[in-house]
C-alpha cells in the first residue's frame, strides 16, 4: 500500500510539473560572466521578461513565475545575482550600504536588460525579496522598463510615482511585507483597498495577497502567478489563457512521494543490531542543552573566516564543537556504535541524489560551480560528526525524543544569532532549509538507522546537508 501511494504521487507530481514545461524551450546563456535561463515558446515574440530572484536564490526558483509568462508568449529572461545559483563570481562590497552590493547587483541587472531589449517594446521586470530593492533602483533610472511586479518587496525607493506601473504579490504569513504593499499603493490614491487597482495620471498600481504562503511559498503561489501574468497582459494590451498549474503542490508531492518510496525500501535493508541510547531526564537534558549553549559562544570567540561564503565559517564551527560535545558524552556514557551498513549507504545516498536531481529540476539550484567544492568539504568537517551524534541520540528513539533534539539545535542557532545579530542575521534565511532537511532527509535517515544503525544515515546525511547548504550560501568577498 505504501509503494502503491509513493508511485501515485510521484507519477502524479511529475505529470504537473512537466506540463508547466510542456512547449516551452529552456535554453542557457551568459551576459558576460552571468548565467541566464532563457525561457520562451518556439518562435515566441511576445515582451521581454528579466526576473531576479531573492538573497540565496537561484534562477531555478523564479520557475514558478517564469513558465507561465513563456507559456503565455512571453520570452523569459531569469539570471543569478552574483555569487547565487551558479554564477561563479563572489558578490562583493558593503551589503549594507547603497554604493556598495546594491550597486554592483544594480549594474548586473541592468547589462541583462540591455541583452534582451529588442524593438523598443519596454522590458518587464519580475523580481523577490532582495530583487524587488534592485529593479525598483533599475527601473526608476531608465525608460526602457515596462510593467513592474515585486513579489515580497521591502524597497524605500518605491514613492508615489516610481514605478510607475506595479502590482505588488506578498504571502499571507508575511505581515510586515503585506503593510508595506498596502502603504505602497495608498500612496498613489489613499483610499485603495488591498486587491483593488490605484490609478493617479500616469501611475497604476495593485497589492495582492497570496493566501497561506510565506517569504518562500509565495513563489509558487497560483493566485500570485495568475496576478502576475494579468498585469503583464494588461499592460501590454495581451490576452492569455494559459492555466496557472499547482506546482508547489507538485513539488511537496514529488519529495513526499520519493521519501515515503524510500520508507519501504529501508525495510529490506539488512539488520544491524544497535541498542537505543538509555537516556533519562538529566541525560536528556544534558545532551540538548550543553551543546546548545556552549557551540554558539565558543564558536564566535574562535577567530576563523577562511570561507568566501557569508556565515559558512560559522556554522561550520557550530556544528562541529556541537557534535563534539555529544560525542564527548557519549562516550562518557559508554554508548557503543554499532557498525557500518554499506547498502544503507548505497541506498540512502542514491535516494539523496535522486532527490538532489528532481530540486535541481524544478525548484531551487542543486549543483555546486567549482568555487563551492571547498565550502562544501570545510562544511562537511562539521556537519558529519553533528549528524552521526544526531542519528545515534535518535536511533531506535519515538518521534518526541527526535524533535526534541532537533529543536535544541534549532534554539541553539537562534542563540548564536542573539550573540551576534549582524553577523550571523543571515543563519535566520537558512533555518527553514534545516527544519525541511530534518522533513525529508532526516526522516528517510531514521527509516535506515532502524534497520541498519545510526552510522551509515549520520555519515550520509552530515554530507548531504553540507552540499545542500554549500549550493545555498551566496559567495561572497568582502
Amino acid at each position: 500500500m505504501r509503494g502503491m501511494v509513493a508511485l501515485v504521487l510521484i507519477v502524479g507530481s511529475l505529470w504537473v510539473l512537466e506540463r508547466a514545461r510542456s512547449g516551452v524551450e529552456i535554453s542557457a546563456t551568459r551576459v558576460g560572466e552571468t548565467p541566464v535561463t532563457v525561457l520562451a515558446r518556439p518562435g515566441a515574440d511576445g515582451p521581454a521578461v528579466v526576473i531576479a530572484h531573492g538573497f540565496a536564490g537561484s534562477s531555478q526558483m523564479m520557475q514558478g513565475y517564469a513558465l507561465p509568462l513563456a507559456r503565455a508568449g512571453y520570452r523569459v529572461h531569469s539570471f543569478d545575482f552574483l555569487g547565487h545559483g551558479r554564477h561563479p563570481v563572489p558578490m562583493s562590497g558593503d551589503l549594507a550600504a547603497i554604493d556598495g552590493t546594491t550597486r554592483l547587483l544594480a549594474a548586473q541587472a541592468e547589462k541583462v536588460i540591455d541583452a534582451v531589449g529588442a524593438d523598443n517594446v519596454p522590458v518587464a521586470l519580475i523580481g523577490h525579496s532582495m530583487a524587488t530593492d534592485i529593479l525598483v533602483r533599475v527601473a526608476a533610472g531608465r525608460a526602457d522598463t515596462g510593467p513592474v511586479v515585486l513579489i515580497s518587496a521591502f524597497s524605500r525607493e518605491i514613492d508615489a510615482t516610481t514605478p510607475r506601473t506595479l502590482l505588488l504579490v506578498t504571502g499571507q504569513w508575511e505581515p510586515g511585507l503585506r503593510d508595506f504593499a498596502r502603504e505602497a499603493v495608498k500612496m498613489v490614491d489613499p483610499a485603495a483597498e488591498p486587491g483593488l487597482t490605484a490609478t493617479a495620471g500616469p501611475v497604476t498600481r495593485r497589492a495582492v495577497v497570496a493566501p497561506w504562503t510565506e517569504h518562500v511559498s509565495v513563489l509558487q503561489s497560483r493566485a500570485g502567478r495568475r496576478a502576475a501574468l494579468d498585469w503583464l497582459d494588461q499592460a501590454y494590451g495581451r490576452s492569455s489563457d494559459t492555466a496557472i498549474l499547482p506546482t508547489g503542490h507538485a513539488i511537496i508531492g514529488l519529495v513526499a512521494g520519493l521519501a515515503l518510496l524510500f520508507g519501504g525500501l529501508a525495510r529490506r535493508l539488512p539488520v544491524v543490531p544497535v541498542a537505543a541510547v538509555d537516556l533519562g531526564w538529566r541525560r536528556l537534558l544534558a545532551v540538548t542543552a550543553l551543546p546548545a549553549l556552549a557551540a554558539p559562544p565558543l564558536a564566535l570567540a574562535l577567530p576563523v573566516a577562511a570561507l568566501p561564503v557569508l556565515v559558512a565559517d560559522y556554522l561550520a564551527l557550530h556544528l562541529g564543537i556541537y557534535a563534539a560535545v555529544q560525542i564527548v558524552l557519549l562516550r562518557v556514557w559508554g554508548v557503543r556504535w554499532g557498525g557500518v551498513s554499506l547498502p544503507a549507504i548505497l541506498l540512502l545516498g542514491g535516494a539523496s541524489l535522486l532527490i538532489g536531481v528532481a530540486l535541481d529540476r524544478y525548484a531551487a539550484n542543486f549543483w555546486p560551480t567549482a568555487e563551492r567544492a571547498a565550502i562544501i568539504l570545510v562544511l562537511v568537517l562539521g556537519a558529519v560528526p553533528f549528524f552521526l551524534a544526531d542519528a545515534r541520540l535518535g536511533h531506535a528513539a519515538g518521534r518526541g525524543r527526535r524533535l526534541l533534539l532537533h529543536g535544541a539545535f534549532l534554539a541553539s542557532l537562534g542563540f548564536g544569532v542573539a550573540l551576534d545579530f549582524e553577523g550571523l542575521f543571515f543563519l535566520l534565511m537558512i533555518a527553514p532549509v534545516i527544519v525541511l532537511f530534518y522533513l525529508v532527509f532526516g526522516t528517510m535517515g531514521h527509516a535506515a538507522s532502524r534497520r541498519s544503525g545510526p552510522l551509515a544515515p549520520g555519515l550520509v546525511l552530515g554530507l548531504v546537508l553540507a552540499w545542500a547548504l554549500g549550493v545555498s550560501f551566496p559567495l561572497f568577498s568582502g
